[in-house]
């Protein structure tokens, strides 16, 4: 598959994603509609942003300059070859 190269189609898709989580967001706050389950929510997606970020600018700038990230299959085979050596 080739890589998305038009700067609309990839703000589509960002925005897409975030419609996805504001929607799944919103589903499950709906069917328990608590305090609790939507900071619970919160920091989850908190979470996965910050390891994302980590995933993706932290590695490459201050850990290993010669990394070069596409994404978070890459990240993980980069984890495990790194654990094998």
């Amino acid at each position: 598959m080739k890589d998305i190269e038009t700067a609309f189609w990839i703000k589509a898709k960002g925005l897409m994603f975030l419609a996805i989580g504001l929607i799944a967001s919103a589903l499950i706050w709906m069917d328990h509609p608590e305090l609790k389950t939507a900071l619970y929510l919160a920091l989850a997606i908190w979470s996965f942003c910050r390891f994302y970020y980590f995933a993706f600018y932290v590695i490459e700038h201050y850990v290993d300059p010669g990394y070069r990230f596409s994404g978070l299959w890459s990240f993980a085979r980069y984890m495990m070859r790194r654990r094998k050596k």
